[in-house]
This record gives C-alpha cells, sequence and structure tokens, in this order.
C-alpha cells in the first residue's frame, strides 16, 4: 500500500483547525530546515503552525511543541523582519487548491504567508499589500519557469485551468474533472467514503480523521483501504507524529547512504594505494635481480642489435631474456634498470611502513562500511563523528570535486602516500609532474614543502582545509619524503622549507618544476626524521 498524501482535503482539514488561532499574535518563526518554518502563534497559549515546502514532504499543520533545532535559515530570518509581533487575520485554502493563505497585519503593514503546497513545485512565499514576493523560501528565475518567484515582482498564482470545487459535483460525474478530488480521494470512494460525506464533511467542517501507522493520515475514515487505521482526536497533531517520523528515516537513509558513499571511496583510494605500494615492494624483492639484469646488458652489449630483447647467460650460466628499449641505448637501458634498482631498495622500509598503515585503515574502512548498513540513528551519527575525527569525510569531498580521469592526477606520476597521523602526502616524480602537483592538486591550504636551495621533488600535505590541527610528526614526514626524492637524500641533514600552498607561485616563463615560495620555515631533517 501507497503513503497517504497530504492533499487537499488534507489541507482543508488542516485550515479549519487553524481557525482557533485566527486574531492570534506570530511570537517565534523558526526556520527548521531551508523549506520548512515553523510559526509560533499565541492565542490564550502558544501553539506552532508547521509549513513545509519540502518537495516530499510538503505540508501545512498545526504542531504540539516547538521545534528542537534551527532558527536561523535565510527564509525565517526575512519573514521575521516582516511580520515578527503582527497578528494573524485570516487562514484559508484557495478553492479547493492545495494553496494555504495566511493573514497578517503588523508595524510593517498587511501581508499574505502563502504556502504552495505541491510536491516538487512547493514554496513559501510572503507578499505585500500591493501582491508583490517580499521573500520566498525558493526564488524561481525566468529560465526555470514560465512563472518566476522574483523578489519586488507580483505574485501570480499557478497557471492552472478553472475547474468546479469539488463541494459542486453530483454523483455520476467524473471527479477528476473537479478541483479537490485528488487521485487518492477518488480511489477511495465506494470502499471507505461516497461523495456526500465527502461534501458534508467540507460544509459542516467536521472531520473523522484516521491514522494508519507507517502511512499516514487521513481526515476522513479509511480503515477499508488501511486496517490498521485508528480514529484519533486532533488531524493536525497525528500529522506532526507522521511526518517527524518520516522526515527522521528520510534523513537517516540520506546519513546513511553518505555515509557509505564516503567509506566506499576511502576503501577504494586505501586498496588502490595499497595496490601500488605492493607493487613497489616488488620491485624492491626484484631489485637484485634489476641489478644482474643491468651488468648483464653491458656485459653483452657488442651482441645487441637493437632487439626488444637481449639474450643473454647469467652468471649461473642460465640462459635470461632481458626487455630492451629499442629507441635507447644499451648503457641508457643498463643506467635505467640500475636506477629502478637503486630507487626500489631505498624505499624498501618506506613502503613496508606504509603497506600497514593502508593495509589497517581498509581493513577499519571495511569495518565501518558493514556497520554503516544496519545502523540505526544513534549509531549513525556516532560513525559520522569518527569519520570526522579521521579526516574521511573531508578527503572523499576534496577527491570528488576533482575532474574524473582515466588515470589519477591527469597522468602524471604522482605518488600517493599517508603521514603517521593519517594525512594525504603527494609528491612528484619529475618536473612537470611536480607542475602538476603544485598548480593543479594542491590547495590554497595545503603545506607544501622544497628541499631549501635545490631540486627535487614538491612535496604537498592534503590538510582538508584544516592546517592548524596537522601535527609536527606529519610535518616531519612530509619534510623527510622531500628529502629523499631530492640529489640530497644520501646527506645526513638537510634543510626543507615548509609554507602553505597559496604562498606558493609559479613564474611567468620559468623551466618545468620550477616554484617561488614567500612564508616559508625551515625544517632540518635527518634520515630517521628527527629534527
Amino acid at each position: 500500500m501507497k503513503r497517504i498524501p497530504f492533499d487537499s482535503l488534507c489541507l482543508a482539514a488542516a485550515v479549519d483547525e487553524m481557525q482557533t488561532l485566527v486574531g492570534g499574535k506570530l511570537q517565534k518563526i523558526l526556520g527548521l530546515s531551508p523549506l520548512t518554518v515553523h510559526l509560533g502563534v499565541y492565542k490564550e497559549k502558544e501553539t506552532y503552525v508547521v509549513l513545509s515546502a519540502h518537495p516530499d514532504f510538503a505540508r501545512a499543520h498545526i504542531a504540539q511543541k516547538r521545534p528542537p533545532r534551527g532558527d536561523n535559515h535565510q527564509f525565517a530570518l526575512d519573514l521575521r523582519r516582516k511580520i515578527l509581533d503582527a497578528r494573524l487575520e485570516f487562514v484559508r485554502q484557495r478553492g479547493r487548491d492545495r494553496i494555504l493563505e495566511m493573514g497578517f497585519i503588523g508595524a510593517e503593514g498587511a501581508f499574505q504567508l502563502v504556502a504552495e503546497l505541491m510536491g516538487k513545485h512547493s514554496n513559501l512565499m510572503l507578499v505585500d499589500e500591493t501582491k508583490r514576493v517580499v521573500c520566498a523560501a525558493k526564488w524561481v528565475g525566468t529560465k526555470l519557469s514560465r512563472r518566476p518567484i522574483l523578489p519586488g515582482q507580483p505574485y501570480l498564482p499557478p497557471p492552472f485551468e478553472p475547474r468546479p470545487v469539488v463541494d459542486t459535483a453530483t454523483p455520476g460525474d467524473e471527479l477528476k474533472e473537479f478541483e479537490g478530488a485528488s487521485p487518492f480521494l477518488i480511489s477511495l470512494m465506494g470502499d471507505d467514503l461516497t461523495l456526500d460525506q465527502v461534501q458534508e464533511a467540507l460544509r459542516n467542517h467536521e472531520w473523522r480523521p484516521e491514522f494508519a501507522p507507517g502511512y499516514g493520515v487521513y481526515p476522513l475514515p479509511i480503515h477499508g483501504r488501511y486496517p490498521s487505521a485508528t480514529p484519533v482526536e486532533s488531524f493536525g497533531l497525528a500529522l506532526e507524529r507522521h511526518f517527524n517520523e518520516r522526515v527522521s528515516q528520510d534523513e537517516n537513509e540520506r546519513q546513511r547512504q553518505r555515509l557509505q558513499s564516503i567509506l566506499t571511496r576511502v576503501v577504494d583510494a586505501r586498496a588502490a594505494a595499497l595496490s601500488g605500494v605492493d607493487e613497489a615492494r616488488e620491485a624492491a624483492r626484484l631489485a637484485p635481480q634489476m641489478q644482474i639484469w643491468g651488468e648483464l646488458i653491458l656485459a653483452y652489449q657488442g651482441s645487441w642489435k637493437g632487439e626488444k630483447e637481449l639474450r643473454v647467460w647469467d652468471y649461473e650460466g642460465v640462459e635470461v631474456l632481458i626487455p630492451m628499449d629499442p629507441e635507447k641505448s644499451a648503457v641508457e637501458n643498463a643506467e635505467r634498470l640500475f636506477r629502478r634498482a637503486k630507487r626500489a631498495k631505498e624505499r624498501a622500509n618506506e613502503m613496508d611502513e606504509q603497506a600497514d598503515r593502508l593495509r589497517q585503515e581498509l581493513i577499519t574502512a571495511q569495518s565501518y562500511l558493514v556497520r554503516v548498513l544496519v545502523a540505526e540513528s544513534a549509531e549513525l551519527s556516532e560513525i559520522e563523528e569518527d569519520l570526522d575525527r579521521r579526516r574521511w569525510k573531508h578527503q572523499a569531498a576534496a577527491q570528488s570535486q576533482v575532474a574524473k580521469e582515466e588515470r589519477p592526477f591527469g597522468g602524471h606520476s604522482i605518488k600517493e602516500l599517508l603521514s603517521p597521523g593519517g594525512w594525504r602526502v603527494l609528491y612528484g616524480e619529475n618536473a612537470t609532474s611536480n607542475d602538476y602537483l603544485t598548480t593543479k592538486v594542491a590547495r590554497p591550504n595545503d603545506y607544501w614543502f622544497h628541499v631549501r636551495g635545490g631540486v627535487g621533488s614538491h612535496v604537498v600535505l592534503a590538510t582538508d582545509n584544516q592546517p592548524t590541527r596537522v601535527q609536527m610528526p606529519d610535518l616531519m614526514y612530509a619534510a623527510m619524503l622531500a628529502k629523499r626524492n631530492s640529489p640530497s637524500k644520501h646527506s645526513d641533514f638537510v634543510a626543507v622549507d615548509c609554507t602553505l600552498k597559496k604562498y606558493v607561485r609559479k613564474p611567468r616563463g620559468s623551466a618545468p618544476g620550477f616554484a617561488a615560495y614567500t612564508h616559508e620555515r625551515t625544517l632540518h631533517v635527518q634520515e630517521d626524521g628527527r629534527r
């Protein structure tokens, strides 16, 4: 069975309940969300009216109590400036449409608060005496609608074809041709209701609301369609209960989906990084073989004729086929293998440390992902706080803003690691990659590192726009990477400059990898990472 909609008949019943507030003083206006306001009207006692233009939860009804949160959204602030402390003059439904009009008179003059409650086209607007729009929950430009809603412009009702109201229908009429006869109401005819019962309720303002848990509330009997439906005393308070549950469920589901999306991206990122680290560890394992191959190329270079493979015999007399680059000389092929072997050896310890760190984060993210699938509201909030403390929410958001590419970082050779505190640290492996990292990837409040007075990798520590939260061990880790990826990597003591990326610029016409910077501080790094 489908949920019960808030249709024209529901609005008619809600308007009837609000008549007891006419003559009262509007003493509170609270913005629950950008599209929902609570109006506190005092007449003998304070009663709240809920108006919502939410595309899924559009409604208008009295409420039992003040909302527990939110009071500073722009529409609510605009209403306060115009109608706070005004007197409620009338509450009415426009014809039998889903349009509510509330009239107020106060120090600023006479106004109408108009609530158009029509699904995704719902809106809330304040209209002055000249029928011009003063403020609205949603501004609608001329490019989006033939009926724009703009400040200071005349208010025009929705351009519906005029139809007779359902009050005037007679038995045998096609009810869908009458204003106020919603598809839901028409579907109830014959099961729960007759046309006479509907018209009598509208004429006498007498309602018999019933509430079906999980489905909603209707101002007339629905127990034939919804066996769980039971009578309730107040239509508005039953609506409040139903929509509070629906909004809470919707928020929980949105939060669940948001956390799943964040954690999925974190899992994918850690798995990809771990794969890269494993490749580097495998390269380190093969470093002795690459060293030997380089030596064999030099030994057999006289027999190589530019083929893609070089057939040689190793030191144990075993035949070996070594892949070669025909566009390079034998010496250049050998030197390439020597460099790869040397770099793989140097990174071996670093990669072991990274593998442990990434694997632990991957396991943690996967466990959170399982918890999110079954978590209740309170646990979802706890998980979200945990993800915020780990900075995974910020990392996922930042990554989602980067253009989708078949290869990460536009195909540039940029490596990504994790600092001891879990911050993302990136560095370029050549001049053009350094340029791309600094000018395209790094954000203004990220930390930027470079060996002082020398050449080498640009290193960026992504701060998620929170540079003050980065601790010294993380800064020293990034500085150590700058040292290890520079010609000074074998020095015992190296100065590394650190500044925020917003103080780094690339002079026009400068060589690839060149950058100028200010506001730096210098970290002195030893191989063990001490300063």
